[in-house]
């Protein structure tokens, strides 16, 4: 079980996320709406993954990743992705980001790829 901040500024795709991970035995300790609640709550709650979205307002995913690195390289973040935004994730998986999940969500897939960065 990880403990697991979801970040999306919209509310049904953190409740979707929520619903998935917490039947698949992992515990939300938190949300945010954007890059600076992301890099906030990070920091306060210290949890195993993150999700992040890549579009958000404010403060995008990418620029919570890199604040999120900076101020700890291990941080496992798993970006939160629609098509057609390749180059976003890469750019993202550059600055440390450890996987990425692709939108509409899977539920098998968003599991296999929590477990498996929450145990890397």
């Amino acid at each position: 079980m990880a403990k697991i901040l979801i970040v999306d500024d919209a509310a049904f795709m953190r409740m979707m996320l929520k619903n998935i991970l917490g039947k698949g035995g992992h515990e939300i300790v938190g949300e945010g709406q954007d890059g600076n609640e992301a890099v906030q709550k990070y920091m306060e709650l210290k949890p195993d993954v993150v999700t992040m979205d890549i579009v958000m307002p404010r403060v995008n995913g990418i620029e919570a990743v890199r604040e999120i690195m900076k101020k700890d390289p291990n941080a496992k973040i798993v970006m939160i992705s629609a098509l057609g935004q390749e180059a976003m994730v890469k750019e993202a998986l550059e600055l440390g980001a450890k996987d990425f999940i692709v939108k509409p969500f899977n539920k098998d897939k968003v599991l296999e790829v929590i477990n498996k960065v929450a145990n890397s």
